[in-house]
């Protein structure tokens, strides 16, 4: 795919999650991601007033599930039609963390494009740079 280049069928999968799956004020955000050997894993947020989950990270957690441990593209979008959400910092920093050469899909309608998600993140703390190997 070339740079910026949009994977429509992520987008799609997402977008049929939401629309089938989000209920409620507790699943309001679905997101998709394509693994490095192309299945595509889908997720739902899962909102508490503690702070649960968004739908990024409840993702990362499905894909490792499922034996996906490298995403190379994600998308998210909220319910009610609301298109492509993009990711909040604290997401943006796990998403960073855990894949440093993810795209991330951003925009709205006909301007959807893939970044790269440092691109979301500059100057960011890299928390892989610190760890002992």
């Amino acid at each position: 795919m070339e740079p910026g280049a949009v994977d429509q069928e992520l987008v799609a999968a997402a977008l049929d999650v939401a629309r089938r799956y989000a209920r409620g004020d507790n699943h309001t955000v679905a997101a998709a991601g394509r693994s490095a050997d192309g299945r595509i894993v889908t997720a739902l947020n899962a909102y508490h007033f503690t702070g649960g989950p968004c739908a990024e990270l409840v993702l990362i957690g499905a894909a490792a599930g499922q034996g996906a441990y490298e995403l190379t593209t994600v998308v998210a979008v909220g319910d009610r039609e609301r298109g492509v959400v993009p990711p909040c910092g604290r997401c943006r920093q796990v998403l960073l963390d855990y894949f440093p050469d993810l795209g991330v899909i951003v925009g709205r309608g006909a301007e959807l494009r893939t970044v790269p998600v440092r691109e979301l993140l500059p100057a960011a703390y890299v928390w892989a740079d610190h760890q002992v190997d």
